[in-house]
């Protein structure tokens, strides 16, 4: 295990996914966990990240004391190697020189040798972003890398297993970071590649069966690749104990609710239960427009429906959810400083303080690709476990502005017909996720001989990996033709259909 230590980078969650990349599990933690807390989970090595702060801010997240005398190999990036410099007596000062971008690394020959940069050349290509420098290093340290404008891009004290990079390897700018992190994690730490689903499986159920014990659970079953998963491990681990809950809020895709209830209660045989909340839901959104809200009315409204259900049902402990390590990480400041709270309308968002179950997310420690890779592990068929992702709030988030009946049925329509243009292009297993956004504004258009003012459908087709970073989609233009010609065509209300080409980040997946 890799204890990553949060500093506030925005790269954080890509310091995990090069970890777990190497088959090495590693937990990201607030910056100043107690020492005891930490070697509690039994780390090899500890990664500091990066972060927007500066050592001479006031307030600024510091480790806490004696962390750098435990014995273990320790690798400080871009802030975590000038807070290793300033807490360990070395000397920080701001730069006359930024460096923001490309620039390239050149080894000392204390470099050339170092465990971190073995199999290396002198030069390597990598990514800058800092406004201060080491001028002074600590005691026992050496220069181990420079670039034009860094005179310490990189240090070590070897003896210590004590290493530290201005630059950050886990962005794939860095040409040879990957190299750089295993080797961290293998020569320098001792790790071994051995975190795969088959064990995850195993200390999963185990965990679990010592969690529930013999209680009850009750399963937020959606259909949705996280939550079926979530359902099939949790019944190998407990069996009839499950209770699986599907909410029909009428804010899912066209033909979900029914698909869902074929697969898990007459395929799978789940002890399943349905409960048809359509106008509930509608009742509460009723005039909403802010996105927070929505996505608050809805989580709240879940776990009142959950509670509702466990006391028909009679004493239930548990609740089960599938939040993954994207909704943990972007719904929630780890250290309430510089990590930014980026949306709350995933699973751990919009929860009531007071619970009457107690939670249970056994994936919150995967990102979505290890999630489908876990599905197929526990043998879920593909057509389960490669589903496009779909937001816990459905398409609440995806109208912009007051959510009725009748912009939910246009909004429906045209993501319908957005998935099947694309699966008759054969591009589905390409895409990591599509779907249609009504937006709050109406357009002057020609349908016939008359004029019309209706509304506009944005579509946004993206690529990613987890979900943290991702990239639009270049459909071939016939494929964008047919989706635009059909939504207008066929969706009553709409004249006008724009294609999102903006990137993860600065822009979110959902427009909400």
């Amino acid at each position: 295990m890799i204890a990553i230590l949060d500093f506030g980078s925005q790269y954080n969650q890509l310091i995990a996914r090069r970890v777990r990349e190497c088959r090495v599990y590693c937990e990201i933690l607030p910056h100043d966990i107690g020492l005891e807390e930490l070697m509690a989970k039994k780390p090899r090595g500890i990664i500091l990240s990066g972060g927007p702060a500066s050592i001479f801010d006031e307030g600024v997240p510091r480790s806490r004391e004696g962390l750098f005398d435990l014995g273990l190999p320790v690798l400080g990036i871009c802030y975590g190697m000038q807070l290793m410099a300033h807490q360990l007596k070395g000397t920080v000062t701001s730069s006359p020189l930024r460096e923001y971008g490309r620039a390239d690394l050149i080894l000392t020959e204390r470099g050339k040798s170092s465990p971190l940069f073995a199999g290396l050349g002198e030069n390597q290509r990598i990514w800058m972003s800092h406004g201060d420098q080491i001028t002074r290093l600590p005691s026992g340290f050496e220069i181990t890398g420079v670039t034009p404008n860094s005179p310490v891009a990189a240090m070590e004290h070897r003896e210590r297993a004590l290493y530290g990079v201005q630059f950050h390897p886990e962005v794939v700018h860095t040409l040879n970071g990957l190299t750089m992190i295993r080797n961290f994690l293998f020569d320098i730490s001792g790790c071994r590649p051995d975190w795969n689903m088959g064990s995850f499986i195993e200390e999963t159920v185990a965990k679990l069966r010592e969690q529930i014990g013999q209680e009850r659970v009750l399963c937020a079953l959606s259909g949705g690749v996280d939550s079926s998963v979530l359902a099939v491990l949790l019944h190998r681990a407990v069996g009839d104990n499950l209770i699986s809950i599907f909410v029909d809020n009428g804010l899912l895709r066209e033909g979900e609710a029914a698909q869902v209830v074929r697969t898990f209660r007459d395929q799978y045989h789940l002890h399943f239960r349905i409960i048809h909340a359509r106008e509930r839901f509608l009742k509460k959104l009723q005039g909403v427009t802010d996105p927070e809200r929505k996505r608050k009315i809805i989580g709240m409204e879940f776990i009142r429906l959950f509670e509702e259900e466990a006391r028909k049902l009679g004493r239930i402990k548990f609740l089960a959810q599938g939040t993954l390590y994207p909704d943990v990480i972007e719904s929630q400041s780890s250290f309430g400083g510089p990590s930014a709270v980026i949306k709350s309308h995933h699973n751990v968002g919009g929860l009531p303080e007071k619970l009457n179950m107690s939670l249970v997310e056994p994936l919150r420690v995967l990102f979505k690709d290890e999630v489908r890779e876990l599905g197929r592990e526990l043998n879920i068929p593909p057509s389960i476990v490669e589903r496009h992702p779909f937001p816990g709030p459905g398409l609440a988030v995806r109208i912009l502005g007051k959510i009725t009946k009748k912009r939910l049925e246009m909004v429906r329509k045209a993501d319908a017909i957005v998935r099947e243009e694309i699966l008759k292009a054969g591009l589905f297993s390409e895409v990591w996720q599509e779907f249609a956004v009504l937006l709050p504004v109406r357009t002057v258009g020609v349908m016939g001989d008359g004029r019309t003012y209706e509304n506009v459908i944005a579509v946004r087709a993206i690529t990613s990996t987890d979900g943290m970073t991702a990239d639009w989609v270049k459909f071939p233009h016939d494929v964008l033709e047919a989706i635009s010609s059909r939504i207008v065509n066929e969706v009553k209300g709409i004249n006008r259909v724009v294609y999102d080409i903006s990137t993860k980040p600065p822009s979110t997946i959902e427009w909400e």
